[in-house]
C-alpha cells in the first residue's frame, strides 16, 4: 500500500528540474491534489481529502444499497464504504473478475473514511490556488455541483472534483458554490441538524406565498426572522408550518427581548430552530413513543405494504420503523423506501448497530447478537428497507404507497418544491393510506387531506 508521503517522496526524486527552478516551483504550490482518470479524462482531489491510495479487492457485499456501492472493506480494522466513482457518474464499467484489485483513494469526509475506486490513480500535482477556474459544464460529463473547479498543468486539463459534495457534507454553501448551479437547476441545502432534503425541481414555480404574520406578530422582526431562517437554515416559513413559526417567534421575544431578537448567525438559527424537530429524531426510539407511533399505524390487511421514508438520515427512524411495521403486520410483506441524499448517512445506514441498551429494550425480538457481543437488526427486519442515496422528487419507480413517514422533511424545501412533494404524496398513496408528518408540520390547508390525532401522533389521510 502507498500513501501520499510516498507519492510525495517519488516525485521529488524524479524531478527533472535543476534545485533552484524546483525551489522557485515550490514556493509558488499552495494547493496539492491528487490526480487519477475516469473514462480517459483527468481528474482531482484536493491531497488534504486523501488519506492514503491503496490496490484493493474482495469487497463484502452489503444488500439493499445503490448500485455505486461495492460494499465494505476491512482497512487495517477500519470498516469503510467502498463507492466506485465511475458508476456514480454513471460511467461504464468494464466487467471484473472476482480477483481483480480496484485502484482506490481513500478519502476523509468528516472524520469519516470512504474508499473511491477510479480507473487509474495518477500522481500528486502541485499547482497555485489561484490558478484554479470556476467549473463549466463543458468540464465534464459530471453534474457541475459536484466540481470544485478546474485547473491546466503541464499541458493537461484536470477537473477538480468538490469531495464534500459528493459524499454529502452540509457546510459548503457559500455564494460561489450556489453560483456553480447551472441554470434550470436548483439544489436545496438543509442544515446537519435537520433531515436530508436536497431537491431539484424543474417544474414551474407554484404559487404558494411565505405565510403572512397574524397582527400579534406582524412587525420586521418576524419578517426578519422568517427570510434568516431561509437564508442561515434553508428552512421555509409556509402553511405547512406558519403556526409553529408564529408561536415559536411570540416564545422567542420572551427569551430575548425584542431588540436581541434577530438571528445573526447559524447558532442563533440553530437555537430558534430547536423546537421544531420531532421527537428522539436522529435517535432510537424509547418504548413509550415507539407505542404512540405504533397505534398510528392503519388497518392493513393487505399482503404486501409499502411505506416511504423520504429523509431517513442515517436509518434510526427507518429501522424502528420497520420493527413496528412487523409487529403490526406479522403476516404481511413489507418493504420500506428509505432516502436521503446525505451519501455519509445513506451508505452506513445498513451497517447500523444497536447499542446493549437498546438492545435489551423493546427492540430485543428484532435484534441479534453476533459472536463479538456487538448487536444488529435481524436479517429479516434488514431486507425491510431499501436505502436509497435519492432526492424526493424522483421516486417514479417505486410502486403505490400504503404508507408516507416524512418527519421535518417539507419544511427544509422551497414553497414551490413543497407543493410539488405534496402533490406527489397524494398521487403515490393508496386511497386509504396514510400520512404522518413531523410534529410541527401540518397539512389542514388543503382541503384534500383529513387530520386525526392518535395519541399523540397526527395522522393524515385523504378526504
Amino acid at each position: 500500500m502507498e500513501t501520499i508521503a510516498d507519492i510525495k517522496e517519488a516525485l521529488l526524486q524524479n524531478s527533472e528540474t535543476s534545485g533552484e527552478e524546483q525551489k522557485d516551483r515550490i514556493s509558488a504550490v499552495d494547493f496539492k491534489m491528487v490526480t487519477f482518470s475516469l473514462a480517459g479524462k483527468d481528474y482531482a482531489i484536493d491531497i488534504m481529502k486523501v488519506k492514503e491510495i491503496a490496490k484493493a479487492g474482495h469487497f463484502t457485499y452489503v444488500p439493499n444499497t445503490m448500485p455505486f456501492v461495492l460494499g465494505v472493506h476491512n482497512l487495517r480494522g477500519d470498516i469503510i464504504s467502498i463507492i466506485d466513482l465511475r458508476r456514480f457518474f454513471n460511467i461504464d464499467v468494464p466487467a471484473r473478475s472476482k480477483d481483480s484489485l480496484e485502484s482506490m483513494l481513500v478519502v476523509n469526509v468528516e472524520d469519516q473514511l470512504f474508499g473511491v475506486v477510479v480507473d487509474v490513480i495518477d500522481k500528486v500535482v502541485g499547482i497555485q490556488k489561484s490558478s484554479i477556474q470556476p467549473p463549466h459544464p463543458l468540464f465534464g460529463d459530471i453534474n457541475i455541483k459536484y466540481i470544485y473547479g478546474v485547473v491546466e498543468s503541464h499541458d493537461r486539463l484536470y477537473v477538480l472534483l468538490d469531495v464534500d459534495r459528493i459524499f454529502g457534507t452540509r457546510n459548503t454553501s457559500s455564494h460561489q458554490e450556489k453560483s456553480q448551479v447551472s441554470e434550470g437547476e436548483y439544489v436545496e441545502e438543509v442544515s446537519q441538524s435537520a433531515p436530508a432534503a436536497m431537491v431539484q425541481s424543474k417544474t414551474a414555480p407554484r404559487q404558494e406565498a411565505v405565510a403572512k404574520p397574524q397582527a400579534s406578530v406582524s412587525d420586521a422582526d418576524y419578517t426578519f426572522i422568517v427570510d434568516s431562517l431561509q437564508k442561515l437554515k434553508s428552512f421555509h416559513v409556509t402553511k405547512v408550518n406558519e403556526n409553529w413559526a408564529k408561536r415559536r417567534f411570540e416564545d422567542w421575544i420572551k427569551e430575548r427581548g425584542r431588540d436581541k431578537a434577530q438571528l445573526v448567525n447559524a447558532q442563533d438559527a440553530d437555537a430558534f430552530l430547536a423546537p421544531f424537530y420531532s421527537s428522539y429524531t436522529g435517535a432510537f426510539w424509547p418504548k413509550e413513543y415507539a407505542e404512540n407511533v405504533y397505534k398510528a399505524l392503519p388497518e392493513n390487511n393487505a399482503k404486501q405494504i409499502c411505506v416511504w421514508n423520504p429523509g431517513c438520515g442515517k436509518g434510526y427512524e427507518a429501522y424502528s420503523l420497520a420493527c413496528l411495521l412487523r409487529k403490526k403486520y406479522p403476516d404481511a410483506r413489507i418493504k420500506i423506501y428509505a432516502q436521503d441524499v446525505d451519501l455519509l448517512s445513506i451508505s452506513n445506514a445498513p451497517l447500523l448497530t444497536v447499542p446493549p441498551e437498546v438492545a435489551n429494550s423493546w427492540y430485543a425480538p428484532f435484534v441479534v447478537e453476533s459472536v463479538s457481543g456487538a448487536h444488529s437488526f435481524k436479517p429479516e427486519v434488514k431486507e425491510m428497507i431499501l436505502f436509497e442515496y435519492h432526492d424526493c422528487m424522483h421516486t417514479n419507480n417505486m410502486p403505490v404507497i400504503d404508507m408516507i413517514f416524512s418527519r421535518d422533511l417539507v419544511s427544509f424545501l422551497k414553497p414551490d418544491v413543497q407543493a410539488t412533494l405534496l402533490e406527489d404524496f397524494d398521487e403515490k398513496l393508496k386511497g386509504n393510506g396514510k400520512v404522518i408528518l413531523g410534529e410541527n408540520e401540518s397539512l389542514t390547508h388543503l382541503t384534500n387531506w383529513s387530520e386525526t390525532l392518535v395519541g399523540s401522533v397526527v395522522v393524515y389521510g385523504k378526504q
